[in-house]
């Protein structure tokens, strides 16, 4: 006779798996609400319910694999920072996809981002050897034992070609404004923070180990990174397995560097820019004013707000394993974003993050905008000042 598992040791071992708060949900709904797939048609849209998702998962119900249902969630955090109980929802739901992650039901097209990781550290499919080929002809420091800052430059911006330009004008506005900074290169793995949320906790930790043992190794103590994807994960996620650093988004950074005028900027490119504040940035890392301090200290700089900013902003769509995934034209968080900031009459769409940038630049073009709008990461806007 075939025995069956019962319902309450699946959901148990979800709850083992990091859904720590599952059972804290009393259904009000409020997250579905305001969850941004609400704003968008599509089968996400359709298929994708926050409240019913953790439902299931106290259930321990099968069905909820697909990539428009429990790998739909862009871990944005809009939906915890309104909980009335305050459940971690999107710890529930890696808590739930750990599970199927452990058995390899996750979406076909996060597969060879998985195996990527496990065979060259990075998820572009890059060969581990040209991590640093974005640095060719800039002469980038490599960190030592006298460098106060270790520059840690996301995969993102190593691998990706749009986005070394942010690598580069990183270093380049580093430099200008005299930060003591280094690169360690090819040992470096990715941090680590979209494949935890993807559910593979055991490659996750394989990275971030090794991450660790390399820094501790070389005495790193402060960390500037280029994604606050990385910030988010360095700050709340690499100290439990031994690698505690003092970590600051280049924003941070070079913010602070204009505050003490020791950075010269010109004002020869600024003029009227819109802000799109990141998930990762601002409700994760509760990083708003930098960004625009950054901006406005190029004369000239104007900074135009959208009426949906800071802990309000709709998220991009990158979060969570979604740049890694294919979202129909027209069901775009993106799109929202590009017709909000034309719609402003600002030229410029400004932005700090690099699944940002992609998100929103190949909307733009999808959406055939390009003429009307510039999509820029703010070290763009920062380098082409200095």
């Amino acid at each position: 006779m075939e025995t069956k598992i019962p319902f309450l040791e699946v959901s148990d071992a979800i709850v083992m798996s990091g859904a720590e708060t599952l059972y804290w949900c009393m259904q009000c709904g409020l997250c579905t609400g305001t969850c941004p797939w609400r704003l968008v048609p599509g089968e996400a849209s359709e298929q994708f319910n926050v409240r019913l998702v953790q439902r299931m998962g106290q259930l321990g119900l099968e069905g909820f694999e697909s990539e428009n249902c429990l790998f739909a969630c862009t871990t944005c955090r809009a939906c915890v920072d309104r909980c009335p109980r305050g459940v971690d929802i999107i710890g529930n739901i890696r808590g739930m996809r750990a599970m199927l992650a452990e058995v390899g039901t996750i979406p076909p097209s996060l597969k060879p981002i998985a195996g990527s990781l496990h065979s060259q550290g990075n998820p572009w499919s890059g060969p581990r050897e040209k991590r640093t080929e974005w640095t060719e002809g800039l002469d980038v420091p490599a960190f030592s034992a006298d460098t106060e800052y270790l520059l840690f430059v996301c995969c993102t911006s190593c691998y990706d070609i749009r986005s070394r330009k942010i690598a580069k004008a990183v270093v380049t506005s580093l430099r200008a404004a005299g930060i003591s900074f280094g690169i360690v290169g090819a040992e470096e793995s990715c941090c680590g923070e979209s494949i935890r949320k993807i559910g593979d906790e055991a490659l996750f930790s394989k990275l971030a180990e090794s991450n660790i043992n390399l820094y501790n190794g070389k005495g790193v103590k402060k960390i500037i990174v280029t994604s606050p994807h990385c910030l988010y994960t360095f700050n709340n996620e690499y100290p439990e397995l031994g690698g505690e650093y003092e970590v600051y988004h280049y924003t941070e950074i070079l913010a602070q560097a204009a505050a003490e005028g020791k950075i010269s900027l010109s004002g020869k490119m600024a003029g009227e820019v819109v802000m799109h504040d990141p998930c990762y940035l601002g409700r994760h890392n509760d990083i708003y004013d930098a960004p625009r301090n950054l901006i406005t200290s190029i004369p000239g700089a104007d900074i135009k707000e959208l009426a949906r900013n800071r802990k309000n902003s709709v998220c991009c769509g990158g979060g969570g394993g979604r740049v890694w995934m294919e979202t129909k034209a027209g069901e775009r968080f993106a799109e929202l974003r590009i017709t909000e900031a034309i719609e402003s009459g600002a030229k410029t769409l400004v932005t700090s993050c690099p699944y940002c940038i992609t998100m929103l630049e190949d909307s733009c073009n999808v959406m055939g905008k390009q003429s009307e709008l510039k999509v820029m990461d703010l070290s763009e806007l920062v380098a082409e000042n200095l």
